[in-house]
């Protein structure tokens, strides 16, 4: 029988130590600072997540998936593979692909301006489109609307690799062991991965209950957080969200295969 949670979430395989990256939010050159930290730290054996939120806020949205995709062709080693870098799904990921099909609402302008307001104008103006035009298709109907989408999706794959990534992120990865677990933003602890839904990018409100193991899983790390607070751990917890995008840091942490902290970076 097939497992119900093979398409919830990516697993990390001959791991010893897994660095995450918190939320981005556009900002490439403190990521390529980031980077350089953590190029001088690699271990084999080593994997990485990526906490979601690339896209939206700040101005460097394409730079910024330019960085992810070289820094992966940059550090794969003999023995690695592309899967040894997981690509989380981001609230600004979830926008961006609810944008592209936002023709489908039953009300798309009111749709449109709520995203605004969360940051994914950033992202569109990343891409090269105007805001003014797109509200102004939002009001010419669903034909209109679709035009717009697919003249957005053209000019997204003008940029190599983009859509690629961007249809690849995870909703949620693990290590192999199963004892540490790397969400977006939330989780329900009294709900399986498989029934998480939107908790993932949504349900941030719900991380502060987990007080316990998680099932097996000793450990659930979040790269996002609307405090924006820095490093925040607990014994079956830990927050990587320094701001970035918003003025602060970029953080990452890397942990051992049964969540034990191991090291820190914010540049």
């Amino acid at each position: 029988m097939r497992d119900p949670t093979a398409e919830v979430f990516a697993t990390l395989t001959d791991v010893k130590r897994v660095w995450a990256v918190g939320a981005i939010h556009g900002d490439a050159s403190r990521l390529r600072a980031l980077h350089q930290g953590i190029t001088a730290r690699f271990q084999p054996g080593d994997r990485f997540v990526y906490h979601g939120n690339y896209l939206g806020h700040g101005g460097e949205v394409t730079a910024t998936l330019d960085e992810l995709l070289a820094f992966r062709r940059a550090m794969l080693r003999p023995g690695m593979e592309a899967g040894d870098f997981v690509y989380l799904r981001g609230a600004q990921e979830e926008m961006w692909q609810r944008l592209l099909q936002i023709q489908l609402a039953e009300t798309p302008s009111e749709v449109f301006e709520w995203m605004m307001e969360q940051g994914v104008a950033a992202t569109l103006r990343a891409y090269g489109a105007d805001v003014d035009e797109a509200r102004w298709r939002l009001e010419d109907g669903a034909r209109s609307i679709a035009r717009w989408t697919t003249s957005l999706r053209e000019v997204v794959h003008t940029f190599p690799g983009h859509d690629e990534l961007l249809s690849s992120v995870q909703r949620a990865a693990i290590t192999e062991n199963g004892r540490v677990l790397f969400v977006h933003a939330g989780l329900d602890p009294s709900r399986p991965l498989s029934e998480q839904g939107d908790t993932l990018w949504w349900g941030s409100g719900y991380f502060d209950q987990i007080t316990e193991p998680y099932g097996a899983v000793e450990m659930v790390v979040r790269g996002y957080d609307r405090a924006h607070a820095g490093l925040a751990m607990t014994h079956h917890t830990a927050t990587i969200d320094s701001g970035c995008g918003f003025g602060g840091r970029l953080a990452a942490a890397c942990f051992d295969v049964n969540g034990k902290a191991l090291d820190w970076i914010e540049v």
